[in-house]
């Protein structure tokens, strides 16, 4: 009966109102037994009217003082209406670690009750390049320093046939480096740093400096400190990191890192600072370079930063440039706890590192100088940051060229070549050795 009237129902429908057709249906679905809770979703999908099922609670076994529990051990086998014996853990007396069980935080021997906030490889802070100037305790200044301005403008340190091996170099990252269609960013990106770290090498024979350094990859650094109440570490691998035997000069003077105590830094209320910043309480406080103490190249000179990560997992540029400050102060600050120690402080010789991200077409510099480690209060001497965002080196490098109604808008191979951003590159890569 339900289903021919429903039936009826269903062309006559829009001459109803809604009120009425879900009367109509409520006194039909009461007379049939049926549960008339489902009218309230009469315009929404049949999965949002089903039954949840309830979980299983479980059983609490009760043990009754000098009542002894009949069990089927004896039987060795299972028998309906007796208990289930009881064995007590097996301890093994080796390690085997297919069998391992982790103990829980509170029974580790690095378990602290403060806690600690990390900042790894993985971490993209909500408010980006702020909140790594908080909790650097950094003065931001756009663009970069006039040291390195000046070899930019340089002529005297340009590489024979500078833009056509340039381009050469770009050409067979994109296009000759695969046989692919279309190579994917985690290939070309590599490729591409490298060979121009290669070309930049070539100056060896005219800067013989260029011979004290030496590339790692895949180190690990630990960089802890204090930042108002609370406790923060920057660790974990970060790129690839150029050596040197012999630090950066410094950038700024004296007065002018005095000057920098009349700066205010930003904050993001009612944001918390902590914000995507893993919360650990199993931690050691330590900071270490990631090298061991008699390594010959003991001064980071440059951070090389890939963004590999292809749509949808590339990383945003904003939260690039906030690695490169947070790895970069890292690296500053685990050599400072080496060279002075880890007692808060002014330094005496500022420490600068700086550092260098691309995705395969947009780079971006940074130059970052440590001026102290007293980093619990916001008042004092700040550290500095030079930041020279989105740069490209090329506009497009592409296999087939782009038609539009049978007209070539891009054509195919290299185009748009920026001969400024290999400058300001290597002029990075040159400053301390020149």
């Amino acid at each position: 009966m339900l289903i021919k009237t429903t039936q009826r129902l269903k062309p006559a429908a829009p001459l109803l109102t809604q009120s009425s057709l879900l009367k109509k249906v409520r006194i039909n679905a009461t007379h049939c037994g049926i549960s008339f809770h489902w009218y309230r979703h009469f315009n929404v999908s049949c999965s949002l009217t089903a039954k949840v099922q309830s979980r299983n609670k479980p059983r609490v076994k009760v043990d009754i003082p000098r009542l002894e529990r009949i069990t089927y051990a004896n039987r060795m086998h299972y028998v309906p209406g007796l208990a289930k014996p009881f064995s007590p853990a097996f301890v093994r007396d080796w390690h085997d670690p297919c069998h391992y069980k982790s103990p829980t935080q509170e029974n580790m021997p690095l378990y602290n009750e403060k806690p600690c906030f990390i900042f790894n490889q993985r971490t993209h802070p909500l408010e980006g390049v702020r909140q790594a100037l908080w909790l650097t305790k950094s003065k931001l200044i756009k663009g970069l320093p006039d040291r390195v301005l000046s070899l930019v403008n340089s002529k005297a340190i340009q590489i024979e046939n500078q833009d056509e091996r340039v381009q050469n170099t770009i050409r067979h990252a994109r296009l000759w480096y695969t046989t692919e269609e279309e190579p994917s960013r985690r290939k070309y990106c590599g490729a591409l740093l490298r060979n121009l770290l290669h070309l930049c090498g070539s100056l060896q024979t005219t800067h013989p400096g260029l011979g004290r350094r030496m590339l790692a990859e895949k180190y690990s650094l630990t960089a802890t400190w204090s930042r108002g109440e609370e406790l923060f570490q920057v660790r974990g691998q970060n790129g690839i990191l150029l050596n040197s035997m012999a630090p950066i000069p410094v950038l700024a003077e004296k007065e002018e890192v005095q000057n920098t105590s009349d700066h205010v830094l930003e904050t993001f209320y009612p944001i918390s600072p902590t914000i995507d910043l893993q919360r650990v309480q199993v931690y050691k406080e330590q900071s270490h370079k990631g090298f061991k103490e008699d390594y010959p190249f003991p001064h980071a000179h440059t951070l090389f930063i890939l963004e590999e990560g292809d749509i949808p997992f590339k990383l945003q540029p904003e939260y690039l440039r906030t690695k490169m400050i947070m790895f970069s102060f890292g690296n500053a600050l685990a050599r400072a706890h080496t060279l002075y120690g880890t007692a808060p402080g002014v330094l005496e010789e500022p420490i600068v590192v700086q550092s260098v991200a691309t995705n395969g077409q947009m780079f971006q510099f940074a130059v970052f100088q440590l001026n102290t480690t007293d980093l619990q209060a916001d008042e004092g001497v700040k550290n500095q940051v030079w930041l020279e965002e989105d740069q490209p080196l090329y506009d497009h490098a592409l296999v087939h060229p782009v038609l539009k109604r049978k007209v070539v808008h891009i054509p195919a191979g290299l185009s748009g070549y920026k001969p400024e951003t290999f400058q300001k590159f290597l002029s990075l890569y040159l400053h301390g050795a020149v």
